[in-house]
């Protein structure tokens, strides 16, 4: 009864891959500056601090929560193709922005605030994509296609740090051109290389691009987003309402899932540079490196749970996933004795006064003590004293950390595609663009207070108490889970149409 000739399927499965490459490299402009933001900041603006880091994080997700509700009802009415160019040049012109911030004589960090908010009212195109595959996929494709949309946004995830780890070769000085009033450091040339890949995709989308739409059989019919056609080609399929109840669940699960990983990726720079007593370049650079391995791990995890997800289901697989990152928050607990390294006296056993930014990689033994020129000085490392709790919590080992890293980069991936999988088939056939919005909305609102949440709660508390709460929200949405555990199917299965 599937009636698709070749061309349509081909046809489909390009753009599909289109979607697939837009959901990348929106989690690239993310990922890209994630773990150099906080170094940067502090060079180009003295007056910010770890707070505002924070909102510099969130900023990106606000800017995504305002524009994925927008998109998505943009792209019900509309050829998906206009809200995709819009959104992705707008992401363009934000990165653009970004490798100037340093040019102004104040309020660097606000310029910054702006420019991270236009990265991510750019990536509110994901309602847009995530909408469209759920639209052009049959059930039975459905979480293989959701697997392979995260996949494309871990790897994105991945590469990021990478590219930000070898441009940190440049070095943060760089090469400044002056008639462009540009400099290119390590800093900036991530973010130009962003907008590059933004460019591609532009071109990309208005040569491959199509809208294709099939029933959950994988029956074709026209899409309400192509040659003006009117919602009038909906068929009998689309007739019944949907589970509003499993639809509030699904995004509450989802905002916790985000929020978890939020505060995971905000706060790895700060705390290894307090635990650790790692300089800004070193927590860039082996942070990028942790990460990306994780991320490895975590585009695995997609590959395998599109298979097991046909032997257990989605429900299990999410609940598993849940459980994984509430071990992997509860091993990330300060367990041991050991103190952590004081900020100010490390300075005081080195005789060497706070750092200037132009000289903050000279390495403490290069440096004679009790004999430095006014004008040499170095980074002071550790724990600041300025954070009471350095006093008195005792440190989160590395063993303690990678291990935390590892779980987590199994949890998250497993609950992030099988909430996406569970919603879109919950949906069914009707037209998913403002759902999708209002899902990656929650999930942007969950990235807007992660970072705010934990560097509040990490500057002034500690980790203790961060990672004890973040371990009740797991455990919090894990009781919701089991209540609405049986009204997670799908539209079809719901109304009879297929067997589940």
């Amino acid at each position: 009864d599937v009636v698709e000739t070749q061309e349509h399927y081909k046809s489909r499965w390009r753009s599909i891959w289109i979607m697939y490459l837009t959901m990348f490299l929106s989690s690239v402009g993310f990922s890209i500056v994630i773990m150099s933001v906080w170094p940067y900041l502090q060079k180009i603006d003295p007056t910010a601090d770890a707070s505002f880091l924070g909102w510099i994080i969130a900023s990106y997700s606000i800017g995504q929560m305002l524009a994925s509700p927008l998109f998505g009802l943009w792209s019900n009415h509309r050829p998906r193709r206009e809200p995709l160019v819009i959104s992705t040049a707008i992401s363009v012109a934000a990165n653009c922005l970004y490798a100037y911030v340093h040019v102004p004589h104040s309020h660097n960090k606000y310029y910054m605030l702006t420019a991270r908010a236009l990265v991510g009212f750019g990536a509110g195109n994901v309602a847009v994509v995530r909408s469209y595959i759920a639209g052009a996929t049959s059930l039975t494709e459905r979480t293989s296609a959701m697997a392979n949309t995260s996949a494309c946004q871990a790897v994105g995830f991945i590469l990021g740090p990478v590219f930000q780890t070898c441009f940190t070769l440049i070095g943060e000085e760089g090469v400044t051109w002056k008639f462009l009033c540009l400099q290119l450091n390590m800093y900036t040339a991530p973010v130009l290389f962003g907008a590059l890949l933004g460019v591609i995709n532009i071109i990309l989308i208005f040569a491959i691009f199509r809208e294709h739409r099939v029933d959950d059989m994988g029956r074709q019919y026209k899409s309400i987003n192509s040659d003006g056609e009117g919602s009038d080609v909906m068929d009998q399929n689309t007739e019944g309402s949907i589970d509003h109840v499993a639809v509030v669940a699904l995004n509450i699960l989802f905002f916790v899932i985000l929020f978890v990983f939020a505060v995971f990726e905000t706060i790895a720079t700060p705390l290894t540079m307090d635990m650790y007593s790692w300089t800004r370049k070193e927590a860039v650079f082996y942070n990028g490196i942790i990460l990306s391995v994780i991320g490895i791990e975590s585009v695995i995890v997609f590959m395998v749970v599109k298979t097991l997800s046909k032997k257990t289901g989605e429900r299990a697989i999410l609940h598993a996933g849940l459980l994984i990152v509430l071990v992997g928050f509860f091993i990330l607990l300060p367990w041991g004795k050991k103190l952590p390294n004081i900020q100010w006296q490390e300075i005081k056993n080195n005789s060497i006064p706070r750092t200037a930014p132009s000289e903050m990689l000279a390495p403490f033994w290069s440096l004679p003590d009790l004999q430095l020129p006014s004008n040499h000085t170095a980074e002071p490392v550790g724990c600041p004293v300025t954070q009471s709790w350095c006093l008195n919590t005792p440190m989160i080992y590395l063993a303690q950390y990678i291990s935390s890293d590892v779980l987590i980069g199994l949890g998250y991936p497993v609950c992030n595609v099988m909430s996406y999988t569970l919603y879109s088939k919950v949906l069914g056939p009707k037209p998913q663009g403002v759902y999708m919005g209002w899902l990656t909305a929650s999930g942007s609102g969950a990235r807007i207070l992660g970072p705010v949440f934990v560097s509040q709660i990490y500057t002034h508390l500690g980790p203790r108490w961060a990672f004890s709460l973040i371990c009740g929200v797991v455990v919090v949405s894990l009781l919701l889970l089991e209540i609405v555990y049986k009204r997670l199917i799908a539209y079809s299965v719901r109304y009879g149409r297929m067997q589940e």
